[in-house]
């Protein structure tokens, strides 16, 4: 490790003039930062496609493009127009067409294709090549589309309501209607389900719900013709044909119930109380099943407990790879069966974390990617149980797997601390990773991007916790700097080593960050994720004061000048921090809940809190009120900001009001923030000038309370 560590100092001596131009982060650099996703490696493996995300900081929006590479090398091409919207890139079987996503004008669809077999060539809009499972010689595709023929419909019935708004018209069933159809433009609501978070209101059906199961079809490339292989009254999901394209496998209820029966079932059940047996004992919610592709009767070839998925065939079409768990709260596993029938083997064995995606690499050995605590890594699993090994790894976060047709080439999104997303390309075993795009190098070396220590501690229980401290600009050991702790929402998602636009907004600002995976958080193993199931703000809220404990005894952070912050989980974490002790001088809330009885019947996410408190409110009220923050109120002392979306449904504007009241009524120092047009997801794809605004924001408040600056200079050093 000392040699590392002087290996570093000499190349920052060579690099010192580079260095030296490097400055702090602002969160008007925000708009320069450019994100790559989804790539989509060609069946020849002699191209990838990707999307590219810029903003474009004049007109308050992001515009999004599709680029190529050669994957032996050579600079990346831009291939759509940049007055229209296009992403999410996939190559027609043959790869010959390049198909990709776009509301393109005069467009009947959103799906548009570039020929990639001849030069030049307008793009334009097709319907015949649908996104599904193909051979190895790409003869057709299969996949999934709701027979329509069952649900014909009258449509010669005069509609009197038909110009009216959707969320305005009588739903199905309804026993009242509006006295002047031309005069309501209110809300009618029927459901259980009538708003979600980015969609808003969701109309109700104008129409007694028809048995729509989804059944598989096949589409010959060649012709376009189109044949339905299953008539039934369930639907089928995870459809996937065999390398020989004799056999399509696919998932199916075990009972073979109709989808209305088990829509009625589940409203039956959600009318009952709670029973934790029955929700987390194993189950059979799915099975797998091969059919032969050119019809015929299906043959059921697993009966496991669980619910399985991520069908995946062997190059030699008879083994079937699979995910599954047993149990809600039980870890994932990574599977195989013969297709013929038989005992699936648990490759994976008693790993501690959890598959991802996977893939075939030959009959004999398969590639996992999986979630390794914080950062991502590449596997390789052999089809006979055998220690794993990692093939890609390192310090970072990896998205968006894809490989060609003969799995000779990988490419991936890679994202480190200091680096933002960059295109990468490997070789099927791991090997010669190279980075393909540099669409971020410049701003990589104008801004000086803050890294960050990683560090395990043991919590109580002896549990080991995985954390980051991320140093702020300018750093002097000799010296002393504030820290903000950083709390994540879900509660069941997790902080990584990837680049993350919030850290680096405080860093840049002087101050450092500590940010840690507390108990509860995923990436760690299902045990681990679950095991703050009704104890909230218990051993998780210990976890995060552990490691603010830790690093205040360093000698360069001083302890007196100590902010929280967090959103969604995080942000009713921090109003709970808050009102448990009075140690940090300044707190930021977003996104926040402030008590869960109110959330419950405001929010769209009703199911998190049945499952995590073990009940409805009218069922276990002890447990939603002791961990509502506003019982607590009184007891916080911390200067707070406030950050609320008005269309949030996730955690509805009422929560934030609540909080808001109660700390001003006894005179803490609050503010409250509310942005318009922005839903729980203001943080990640809010308008480019909110989301900025919400950075300059969060520098203002912990500057002047852990810095003692002025909001004017931070508004002014953003510019």
């Amino acid at each position: 490790m000392k040699r590392l560590f002087a290996l570093a100092a000499v190349l920052v001596g060579q690099a010192a003039p580079l260095l030296a131009q490097s400055r702090a982060f602002t969160p008007a650099d925000w708009y320069r930062v450019t994100t790559v996703a989804a790539p989509a490696v060609s069946p020849d493996g002699k191209q990838v496609a990707f999307t590219v995300t810029t903003v474009v900081a004049a007109d308050n929006r992001r515009h999004s493009e599709i680029w190529t590479a050669p994957t032996a090398g050579g600079a990346p091409t831009r291939l759509t127009s940049p007055g229209t919207e296009s992403t999410n890139p996939r190559w027609s079987p043959d790869g010959k067409l390049l198909l990709f996503a776009s509301t393109r004008p005069g467009g009947r669809g959103r799906t548009w294709a570039l020929r990639m077999d001849q030069p030049g060539g307008e793009a334009f809009e097709v319907d015949s090549i649908p996104n599904g499972s193909v051979p190895k010689d790409g003869r057709f595709v299969v996949y999934t589309e709701t027979d329509t023929s069952r649900a014909a419909r009258d449509t010669t019935r005069r509609d009197p309501f038909a110009r009216m708004q959707p969320i305005a018209r009588p739903p199905f069933g309804a026993i009242t209607f509006p006295v002047d159809p031309a005069r309501f433009d209110g809300r009618h609501i029927t459901e259980m389900q009538y708003k979600a978070n980015g969609q808003g209101f969701l109309p109700g059906p104008r129409e007694a719900r028809a048995i729509r199961p989804q059944q598989i079809w096949s589409r010959t490339l060649a012709t376009g013709v189109k044949k339905q292989i299953t008539n039934t009254v369930y639907s089928h999901r995870n459809v996937t044909v065999s390398p020989d394209g004799e056999w399509i496998a696919f998932t199916a209820d075990p009972a073979f119930r109709s989808d209305s029966a088990v829509i009625l079932e589940r409203e039956a059940v959600a009318r009952l109380p709670y029973d934790a047996r029955r929700d987390e004992a194993p189950r059979n919610d799915a099975d797998i099943f091969v059919i032969p592709a050119a019809g015929g009767s299906p043959r059921r070839i697993t009966t496991a407990m669980g619910d399985e998925g991520g069908l995946e065939w062997s190059p030699d079409s008879r083994t079937i790879s699979f995910v599954s768990r047993p149990e809600r709260t039980s870890n994932a596993r990574l599977y195989t069966v013969p297709a013929a029938g038989g005992t699936p083997v648990n490759l994976v064995g008693d790993w501690q974390y959890e598959p991802g995606g996977h893939w075939w690499v030959s009959n004999t050995v398969l590639a996992m990617n999986a979630e390794i605590g914080g950062r991502t890594a590449l596997l390789k699993v052999l089809a006979t149980p055998a220690p794993l090994s990692e093939m890609i790894s390192g310090r970072r976060r990896l998205t968006g797997f894809s490989t060609d047709a003969n799995l000779s080439t990988i490419a991936y999104v890679s994202s480190s601390m200091t680096k933002p997303t960059e295109l990468y390309l490997a070789s099927g075993d791991g090997s010669g990773e190279r980075q393909v795009t540099r669409f971020n190098e410049k701003l990589n070396a104008d801004v000086a991007w803050a890294d960050a220590d990683r560090f395990t501690y043991k919590s109580v229980g002896n549990m080991e916790i995985e954390g980051w401290l991320m140093k702020p600009y300018g750093y002097d050991a000799s010296k002393k700097y504030p820290v903000v702790l950083y709390i994540h929402g879900g509660p069941h998602s997790a902080y990584g080593e990837n680049w993350f636009d919030e850290f680096q907004n405080l860093a840049g600002a002087g101050m450092f960050v500590l940010f840690t995976n507390p108990r509860g958080s995923s990436g760690y193993g299902a045990p681990f994720t679950f095991s703050t199931r009704g104890r909230w703000f218990a051993e998780d809220y210990q976890d995060l004061m552990r490691a603010v404990d830790i690093v205040a005894k360093r000698p360069d952070i001083d302890s007196t000048r100590m902010g929280v912050t967090g959103g969604s989980y995080g942000g009713v974490m921090t109003a709970w921090v808050t009102a448990k002790t009075n140690r940090f001088k300044a707190a930021q809330a977003d996104r926040m809940i402030s008590d869960f009885t109110y959330w419950y019947g405001a929010s769209e996410a009703q199911g998190l809190t049945e499952f995590e408190f073990y009940g409805k409110p009218w069922e276990n009220q002890a447990m939603y009120d002791s961990l509502s923050p506003i019982r607590r109120v009184t007891r916080v002392k911390t200067p707070t900001l406030i950050v609320q979306s008005e269309e949030d449904h996730r955690t509805p504007m009422g929560n934030a009001e609540l909080w808001y009241m109660a700390l001003k009524k006894q005179g803490i120092p609050v503010e409250m923030v509310r942005y318009p047009r922005s839903t729980h997801d203001l943080s990640r794809t809010g308008e480019p000038w909110l989301l900025v605004d919400r950075l300059g924001r969060l520098r203002q408040w912990f500057g002047h309370y852990l810095q003692g600056t002025s909001g004017g200079g931070n508004v002014a050093a953003g510019r």
